[in-house]
């Protein structure tokens, strides 16, 4: 390998890892200070909120890393300008879109390892985390969970307990469901049979119900049943798609399907972690191209204020664009690419004689 190139990546890899550590120490703190206002009055040990601090936090960072690449790529180049090192590669031939290309390859193999390896590990401690804090909400009592034998509720109403199994999930409806109700002793009370059960509230409304209540049988036309679980939270219970990996993303697809579940958001996430490796190369090579248009300032603190405004609005395109995806107003790779390609097309733009700078 030539010597600027080690160079190069070197002194990237400094800056990434600079940035990246200060990054984690701010969230880390951020998180700390969520966990002991959340357990303010639990019992529990001291150290327990920077335990679920340290185990939250891969999952935050890896949603930073656009930014984290952004102001890294920032602080590579200013100390590049500040010891006139550009112009040194420029006398000896080595042109900035040469450097451009050095980094983007970088910046690719890093995404790759970042999804392959970070993302798997801050999915596990995301859905580590969110089990040991579940235990100390009332959501404790409640389980909605979504497998190939359809969607399975657990739920709690007046110290009585329900199963609940629906094969498909129909607009506001369960379709073929089965409902088993016990008592505290876990002694079977009631089962009821159903093709249509009307979930838009809390107040359940069951049709054609077949109730099955001791060695007696009956048909009642409509059945009121009181739940903790609306279509709404049933939605909700499932949003949390941090705490999975790529694979089991793929499975929750395919369960998603067979309930007749919607798997737009479970499609977003996946489209999301297959492109994140050309986006963070997007943010690199805009972040080279924003220290290149503004290395005439002086300041530091306005080059990286620029930085920061660009990472600001972008944040919020994305999310409008996800949010444009997940209401079905726009096509998931639309949603998911379109910001993308765009900031592909202002790059090309702009390297516009990007040599001469």
């Amino acid at each position: 390998m030539k010597t600027y190139i080690k160079f190069l990546i070197s002194g990237f890899l400094k800056s990434f890892l600079n940035i990246f550590l200060i990054m984690t120490a701010l969230v880390f703190i951020l998180n700390i200070l969520k966990e002991i206002e959340f357990f303010n009055n639990i019992d529990v040990s001291p150290w327990y909120p920077v335990y679920l601090s340290l185990l939250g936090s891969p999952s935050i960072i890896f949603e930073m890393f656009p930014f984290i690449f952004l102001i890294s790529t920032q602080f590579f180049f200013i100390k590049l300008f500040e010891n006139d090192e550009i112009q040194i590669f420029k006398y000896t031939g080595l042109k900035n879109i040469t450097i451009l290309k050095i980094l983007s390859l970088l910046v690719f193999f890093m995404g790759l390892l970042i999804i392959t390896l970070y993302y798997n590990l801050s999915s596990g401690l995301q859905s580590y985390y969110l089990e040991l804090k579940n235990q100390y909400t009332k959501n404790d009592e409640y389980l909605a969970v979504i497998n190939k034998n359809g969607l399975w509720i657990k739920d709690i109403v007046d110290g009585e307990m329900a199963i609940i199994n629906s094969s498909k999930i129909d607009g506001n409806f369960l379709k073929n469901s089965f409902i088993t109700k016990f008592d505290e002793n876990y002694d079977p009370i009631i089962s009821i049979i159903s093709d249509k059960i009307d979930i838009r509230n809390n107040k359940w409304l069951i049709y054609d119900a077949q109730v099955f209540e001791g060695n007696i049988g009956k048909n009642l036309e409509i059945l009121e049943f009181k739940s903790n679980f609306n279509l709404k939270r049933i939605k909700s219970m499932f949003s949390n798609l941090s705490s999975l990996s790529l694979l089991e993303l793929m499975d929750l697809k395919k369960n998603y399907k067979s309930l007749n579940y919607s798997t737009t958001e479970v499609e977003i996430q996946i489209q999301k972690i297959i492109s994140y490796p050309i986006y963070l190369i997007v943010m690199t090579i805009l972040s080279s191209v924003i220290m290149f248009n503004a290395k005439k300032f002086k300041r530091t603190t306005f080059k990286v204020a620029t930085g920061l405004f660009f990472s600001v609005i972008i944040y919020y395109l994305n999310n409008f664009f996800n949010v444009l995806g997940a209401s079905e107003r726009l096509s998931v790779i639309s949603s998911v690419w379109f910001p993308i390609v765009s900031l592909i097309f202002i790059n090309i733009m702009v390297l516009y004689k990007f040599n001469e700078k």
